[in-house]
């Protein structure tokens, strides 16, 4: 099913980055010539996806409850041997893909037949924890847990390798501490969203997060599922690219 479409939308705008500020704003030049203040999403670092002077996407979206009307969308970097592709920068959109992904069948293998989907239901240790997405089986699924699914959106890349986080996480930590509470009477699965199609595996980014990288692998041993995703990024669609393996620590895979 590599390559299927997931998702559509009109043609994004195209332009160029020319900074990006207080986390939350890019200022951006289009193809036209005007210049547009973008709202960003991703309030990360963004490691080796946000280049100054590089080719950007970004959508039209005016409405009376926000103060900017454009929103950035992607971002187009140069991958492995000298190939230009595009990133999913709106880290908004994650869940939606995971949650398309599986109710167009393309996880049913991991995950089995799934009746119910629901999102950002209470949770974890002390229930003040949300899980992204909350997944009922369906009567043919021979595993009859529920499955607590964390999704990240994950655009890091050392080579090849996918990394997740690429800064310290003390919420994501705070999220594979909660996944493990839910096992074993419940399925726990962390989900990376490749938001990329030129990622061959995915480890956890121990030189960004230590502790992350710990608790990842603290996380699997106590029967914690991974399921990287991959999706491809287009001007006017995102396609469903297939799952990658992963590895158990960034050092392991370099």
């Amino acid at each position: 099913m590599s390559g299927k479409t997931l998702l559509t939308f009109p043609l994004l705008d195209e332009g160029i980055l020319l900074r990006r500020y207080k986390r939350f704003l890019a200022d951006i030049e289009l193809d036209n010539g005007e210049i547009v203040t973008a709202h960003c999403a991703n309030t990360g670092p963004m490691k080796g996806v946000c280049h100054e002077g590089g080719r950007v996407r970004v959508r039209y979206s005016p409405s009376p409850s926000r103060k900017l009307s454009w929103k950035w969308e992607q971002a187009e970097i140069l991958g492995l041997k000298g190939i230009k592709s595009w990133v999913g920068v709106n880290t908004l959109l994650a869940n939606d893909l995971v949650r398309l992904a599986i109710e167009t069948g393309c996880l049913e293998k991991e995950l089995g037949v799934v009746s119910e989907v629901r999102k950002e239901v209470k949770y974890g240790i002390e229930g003040r924890s949300r899980i992204d997405l909350l997944l009922t089986p369906g009567p043919t699924s021979l595993d009859q847990r529920v499955i607590y699914l964390e999704v990240k959106n994950t655009t890091w890349a050392q080579g090849s390798l996918a990394l997740f986080p690429d800064t310290v996480t003390k919420r994501g930590q705070k999220h594979l501490k909660e996944l493990i509470s839910v096992l074993t009477d419940s399925r726990a699965v962390l989900v990376p969203c490749l938001s990329r199609d030129d990622l061959d595996c995915f480890a956890p980014g121990d030189t960004a997060d230590p502790e992350y990288g710990n608790l990842f692998r603290l996380a699997i041993k106590s029967g914690m599922e991974v399921i990287p995703c991959s999706f491809g990024f287009h001007r006017d669609r995102i396609t469903w690219e297939g799952i990658r393996p992963f590895r158990t620590s960034q050092e392991s895979a370099s």
